[in-house]
């Protein structure tokens, strides 16, 4: 069988050095991903191999185009996740107008999957939106970045980011240090991610001063929060009962954002998480957008982890139904 060819044009909006790479490194990895050959000559890209390879390559070179065109230098991490989303068939990203939020360091966020974009566009048209798929799929980021970005155009006058405490195998008496030592570890991964996103004494001093709120979900009762953006995550180690006090505590003039992965449960019986979709699934103004391994934007191993214990879940649930 004759081999497939294809030749694809460089536009001239995009720099041939920077779809490359320094020393052509992203040009390396994605011949390092597919049996094909590829050569490059000032704007054309040719691409030689069997027809369902040649697809995939052109496929990964037009996304990759499409991140410079948006103002994106890509970099090797980019390169295996947009390969790895063409071998997965998962959709292709209009990146147009979605910037949410600039870095303190200049970096733009914006969601880098299909799955990422409707979680987005959904903070943006509902009041309350639950976020639930697996590790690395961006959801308490993204909802952060939201938050951080409403506040900053004055959309919202405070963030407040709060987690179920849960006790898995120690117990918080027998932690060390003071109370807000021991909640320090549940409560860091939202600070990583504020941290990230604004500099570290300016996001310390919006702390202090109160505009941004970091506590336990057990620090909610009682409370109303009006014009402000409030984020509940790990929701999956939520009860019913914690999940509805946590969403009847929304006021007037604010957006909460709820996000989960329902495999990493921590506690036994029904989830708040699972028991919110059952509730309000045709409740206006409140919207599920599920995420999958499709989404996931951290190390490409792992999605591969996610798959591999997905499978073990199929085949335990496939020889019970058998016993």
């Amino acid at each position: 069988m004759e081999p497939t060819q294809v030749r694809l044009t460089i536009p001239d909006s995009v720099d041939p050095t920077v779809l490359m790479g320094p020393a052509d490194v992203l040009l390396r990895r994605v011949e390092a991903s597919f049996d094909a050959m590829i050569s490059v000559r000032g704007n054309q890209v040719s691409v030689s191999g069997p027809t369902e390879v040649v697809d995939q390559v052109t496929s990964v070179f037009s996304r990759l185009i499409r991140l410079v065109e948006a103002g994106e230098t890509p970099a090797p991490s980019d390169v295996e996740l947009v390969v790895d989303q063409v071998r997965h068939g998962a959709e292709r990203l209009d990146l147009s107008g979605d910037d949410i939020l600039l870095t303190y360091h200049g970096r733009a966020i914006r969601p880098k999957t299909a799955g990422q974009k409707r979680y987005v566009e959904s903070i943006r048209r509902n009041t309350v939106t639950f976020g639930i798929g697996p590790a690395g799929t961006g959801k308490t980021y993204l909802a952060m970045a939201m938050a951080v970005a409403a506040l900053k155009r004055r959309e919202v006058g405070r963030i407040v980011l709060t987690r179920p405490v849960v006790e898995a195998g120690e117990s918080l008496g027998y932690l060390p240090g003071t109370l807000e030592e021991k909640l320090d570890p549940y409560v860091r991964p939202l600070y990583d991610a504020l941290f990230d996103m604004t500099d570290m004494g300016k996001g310390n001093a919006l702390i202090e001063q109160g505009v941004i709120e970091i506590a336990p979900l057990a620090f909610m009762r009682g409370r109303t929060f009006n014009n402000a953006f409030v984020i509940l995550d790990e929701a999956q180690n939520t009860t019913p009962e914690q999940m509805k006090m946590f969403l009847t505590r929304l006021g007037f003039s604010s957006k909460f954002v709820v996000t989960g992965d329902a495999s990493q449960r921590d506690l036994a019986g029904v989830g708040g998480l699972e028991s919110a979709r059952r509730v309000l699934a045709d409740v206006d103004d409140v919207s599920f957008v599920d995420l999958d391994r499709n989404d996931i934007v951290r190390h490409t191993l792992v999605a591969r982890i996610v798959d591999a214990y997905a499978a073990d879940a199929a085949a335990k649930a496939k020889e019970q139904s058998h016993g």
